[in-house]
């Protein structure tokens, strides 16, 4: 048996054909913004003659990019799920896949629902194989799929503690992932698997907390006078716009180069910016870059407040893989610990990178093959 495995972003989707455990046996990227719906996409995987060497997919598993809602199926048998993707406008009805790709089964969920799936066995893998009361050390068989941010000697692991989830793509992504101790606590009894929370709470108003970033928040209201939110700063397009800030705010600093780049790159310009910000090799980029990363951190250890992820926070998304040095150098960690009174708390909470690429699909072949 088979499945569809798919990873639906505003600027890429990952297809995929997996076997019974999740493993991906075929995998084909694609332009998300070169198509109309998510099943032309699908449609021109399964015509692929390496997909169609393999068995025919039986169900589907895929992880969208904006919100799930549950409504009657137009032939009367129950419910079916249907799904709005924020970045791209693309709607998505699993009984509509269903009928066409003669599926048994679609299940939908946001993609960072389907994200924490895979992070939370990746984190629950470095919490079986790390000593509970030492420093904190990746194992080296998860070398290639998770980085650690947070200091090892400050963290500490909580093996039942909250994990939450975020992630800088095309948009801003977060989840929740609620564990044993939580469940406890609320009396509920689902044995050890968590419960994970898709969230919007990317969308949530941006807070400046200095004075440049007061300045920003001007900067951003004129382009957006109804509503101002974190993902309009720590998402791809946002590095762009943190670039276009500090050019507005220092236009003696701007290179002609770099700004020739920037209009020939067009979608591609929060690429240029990172690449001369991690070389040094641009003043404005950098600070585009270095102001971008301390807004990630605080908003990091926003989320992992409101969470009370004792248990880690994980970083997913592309942007993250693309700017690890940076992540890695101090500027994020300064930021994710200024919160004054509960410093000492975020102190003790692990911070991992997820590093595969294709995490996101993982993710959602687990929706199939373990829907817990």
């Amino acid at each position: 048996m088979t499945f569809l495995a798919g990873d639906l972003g505003g600027t890429k989707t990952l297809l995929a054909l997996c076997d019974r455990a999740g493993e991906p046996l075929c995998t084909r990227e694609f332009d998300s913004r070169a198509h109309d719906s998510l099943e032309d996409m699908v449609a021109s995987f399964l015509a692929d003659s390496d997909v169609r060497s393999h068995p025919s997919p039986q169900a589907a598993g895929l992880g969208v990019a904006g919100p799930i809602h549950e409504v009657a199926r137009t032939d009367g048998a129950g419910f079916t799920q249907r799904a709005t993707i924020t970045n791209l406008g693309y709607q998505i009805d699993a009984q509509s896949l269903q009928q066409r790709f003669q599926l048994q089964t679609v299940r939908l969920a946001n993609d960072f629902y389907a994200l924490s799936l895979y992070a939370a066995r990746v984190v629950q893998h470095v919490e079986s194989q790390a000593h509970r009361d030492g420093p904190l050390r990746l194992p080296d068989a998860l070398a290639q799929q998770v980085a650690l941010i947070a200091d090892p000697v400050q963290a500490r692991l909580d093996p039942q503690g909250n994990l939450c989830v975020l992630g800088a793509g095309t948009g801003m992504g977060q989840a929740i992932v609620v564990r044993e101790r939580a469940l406890r606590a609320a009396g509920v009894s689902l044995g050890p698997a968590p419960v994970i929370v898709a969230t919007e709470g990317g969308h949530t108003d941006f807070a400046p907390r200095d004075e440049v970033e007061q300045d920003l928040l001007r900067f951003l209201s004129a382009r957006y006078p109804e509503h101002v939110s974190v993902e309009r700063v720590i998402c791809g397009a946002g590095l762009h716009m943190l670039y276009e800030f500090f050019a507005a705010r220092e236009p003696q600093r701007v290179s002609p180069q770099v700004a020739h780049e920037l209009e020939q790159a067009g979608a591609a310009a929060p690429a240029v910016i990172s690449g001369h910000g991690l070389s040094g090799r641009d003043a404005l980029c950098q600070l585009a870059l270095q102001r971008f990363v301390m807004l990630y951190g605080a908003e990091a250890s926003n989320l992992a407040l409101k969470s009370m992820a004792t248990g880690g926070v994980v970083i997913g998304g592309g942007v993250a893989r693309k700017i690890l040095p940076t992540l890695q150098d101090g500027l994020f960690r300064t930021h994710f610990l200024r919160k004054g009174r509960f410093a000492a708390l975020c102190q003790r909470m692990p911070i991992y990178v997820l590093l595969d690429p294709l995490a996101g699909l993982r993710g959602a072949a687990y929706l199939v093959c373990d829907p817990r």
